[in-house]
């Protein structure tokens, strides 16, 4: 995918704007596609703590509404498309699965320098540190981690063709080509020698199982801060950063959400790492067991043995945190964080590593 000019770090927004949003361009836009919210002066503020694709809160007058594009610079094909973001949560939107409500689509990169969507702002907290979860009792984050579980179950159960989205992907051949799209995407992010992660690829290639639950919505980064939640109640208010969404296999999912609560909420790194601090047994949540025994008890998904799931979901995130290291070594990544990014790669190949072993 080729940046437009004009989303490159380089060029400088109208004073006011902040990095990657031209506050101008965007007043003009709006002010013919949504005039509603164009009859006051717009400000911006970028929500920090996401470490891909970009998200403002935006003020349009005495309304607040949140804008998501994709990020700066170094953008890997397919993995920031806000149109699928956009038709997702629209397509969720009359499930039991949370979202915000969406708003507005512009695939015009000429407005802000890049496509971008509008959502409706929704009230709640995103948990990422221990400063936020360690005040929580243990009955509140017991009960965090089973509505996140039966949040993700909903997901799964949700019938695609149902909500109009039979199309939204090619579940035949999903995992095999999960394994190929994030080969390509580490080649495409390769900045540096990776011992092991070229082993695990391959591995990973060599063994992929028959996907016997292909053809549900998969989110394609379920954790717990892509959830919007409040603590007195505890709810799930609504579910984030759906970029990677598509029809495949739930497991990947659920190995996914292992390998950050697990291998990454359950070490070293966890202490301060800006994704996975806050999280998993360290922390006091439930274990990684106990979470798979909730969804199992939620949802019609065969869970079978997730090795080979978590071995895919250590080498996923792998390449996402080595594509944001290499943004971060270029100069553009925006916010604080991201120099440890690149520490989690190493461990995570390893564990993968070990899980493929053991599959």
């Amino acid at each position: 995918m080729t940046e437009p000019a004009d989303a490159s770090p380089g060029s400088a927004p109208p004073a006011g704007s902040p990095p990657g949003l031209d506050l101008d361009r965007l007043a003009g836009w709006l002010a013919v596609h949504r005039p509603e919210l164009a009859d006051g002066p717009l400000r911006a503020t970028l929500v920090t703590g996401g470490k891909s694709n970009l998200t403002y809160l935006l003020r349009c007058g005495a309304r607040e509404v949140v804008l998501r594009r994709p990020p700066l610079g170094h953008v890997l094909a397919t993995a920031h498309d806000m149109a699928r973001e956009h038709r997702v949560i629209s397509a969720l939107a009359s499930t039991a699965v949370p979202v915000p409500e969406a708003l507005l689509l512009c695939a015009d990169p000429a407005v802000i320098g890049a496509p971008f969507y509008l959502m409706q702002r929704v009230p709640g907290e995103v948990l990422r540190s221990r400063a936020q979860t360690d005040p929580l009792t243990d009955a509140q984050r017991r009960d965090l981690a089973w509505a996140m579980m039966d949040t993700l179950a909903a997901l799964h159960t949700v019938d695609p063709a149902g909500v109009g989205l039979a199309d939204f992907g090619r579940p035949e051949g999903y995992l095999g080509r999960q394994v190929r799209r994030w080969a390509g995407q580490l080649d495409r992010s390769r900045s540096r020698e990776l011992p092991g992660v070229d082993e695990l690829r391959d591995a990973l290639a060599a063994s992929v199982p028959d996907g016997v639950n292909a053809g549900r919505i998969v989110h394609g980064d379920f954790r717990l801060d892509n959830l919007l939640t409040t603590v007195d109640p505890v709810s799930v208010r609504a579910v984030l950063d759906w970029e990677m969404a598509t029809l495949g296999d739930p497991l990947a999912d659920l190995g996914l959400l292992l390998t950050y609560w697990d291998v990454l909420g359950d070490s070293d790194l966890a202490e301060g790492n800006p994704v996975a601090d806050g999280l998993g047994p360290r922390a006091g949540f439930p274990t990684g067991r106990e979470l798979i025994d909730r969804y199992a008890g939620r949802s019609d998904v065969d869970v079978g043995p997730l090795h080979w799931h978590l071995a895919l979901g250590c080498f996923k995130l792998a390449v996402i945190c080595e594509g944001i290291h290499y943004r971060h070594t270029l100069g553009q990544t925006l916010g604080g964080g991201f120099d440890r990014i690149g520490d989690m790669v190493p461990p995570l190949v390893a564990h993968g590593l070990r899980a493929i072993g053991e599959n």
